[in-house]
C-alpha cells in the first residue's frame, strides 16, 4: 500500500515537475513556441506548442487509465478503451492556432483534475494494476509518476537537452510520438 510520503510526494512532484516546464515556456515568443527543429523526429521534432497539446493530452489520458484501473479489477487498458470523461480541449491540428497562454491554461486545468483525482484516493488504490501494449502491467502508483515524469522529459526537450528520463515502451516508440505533418 502506498505510505502517505509517497502519496505527498507524487502530488509535490505532479506539481513541481508541471511548475518547472511551465516556467520554462511562460516567456517563450510565439515564433520560439512554434519552432520545429527541422533536424529532429519524434518528440524532439515537436514545437513547443505542440508538445503542451500532447502533456494535456497525456494528463487526461493517464487519468483516465487510472480511474478505469480503480473502477476494474485488473483492467486491460487496450480493451473498451473509451475517451477520458474530460479530455484534452485542443488536438495537435489545431496546436498552432492557438495562443501559448491558452495552452498553458489547458496543461493547468488538465493536472488540477489529475491532483484532485489522487487526493480523492484511498492509499489501496495506488496499488491497483492494469496494463496495456504500450507499457505492460503498472499500479496506479506508477501511472501516476509518469504524469511528472513526462513533464521532466518535455522540459529537457523545451531546453534542447537530452532527458534523463526515457518511458519504458514495450514494443519501441509508438506512432503517435511521430512529427505531425
Amino acid at each position: 500500500m502506498a505510505t502517505p510520503d509517497e502519496i505527498r510526494e507524487l502530488q509535490l512532484k505532479m506539481l513541481q515537475e508541471r511548475d518547472a516546464l511551465l516556467t520554462a515556456v511562460r516567456p517563450m515568443s510565439v515564433e520560439v513556441a512554434e519552432h520545429r527543429p527541422p533536424d529532429k523526429d519524434g518528440e524532439d521534432g515537436w514545437s513547443v506548442k505542440e508538445q503542451l497539446v500532447h502533456l494535456a493530452q497525456m494528463d487526461a489520458r493517464y487519468r483516465s487509465w487510472c480511474e478505469r484501473t480503480v473502477r476494474e479489477e485488473r483492467p486491460d487498458l487496450d480493451v473498451d478503451a473509451q475517451p477520458p470523461a474530460d479530455p484534452a480541449r485542443y488536438g495537435m491540428d489545431v496546436a498552432h492556432d492557438v495562443s501559448v497562454a491558452d495552452l498553458i491554461t489547458e496543461v493547468d486545468r488538465q493536472r488540477a483534475l489529475t491532483v484532485e483525482f489522487i487526493q480523492g484516493l484511498a492509499p489501496q488504490d495506488f496499488d491497483r494494476v492494469s496494463s496495456n501494449a504500450m507499457f505492460g502491467e503498472l499500479t496506479v502508483l506508477q501511472w501516476l509518476r509518469s504524469c511528472y515524469r513526462h513533464d521532466r522529459m518535455h522540459l529537457a526537450q523545451v531546453e534542447h537537452r537530452a532527458s534523463e528520463y526515457q518511458p519504458r515502451f514495450l514494443k519501441g516508440e509508438p506512432d503517435q510520438r511521430r512529427r505531425p505533418s
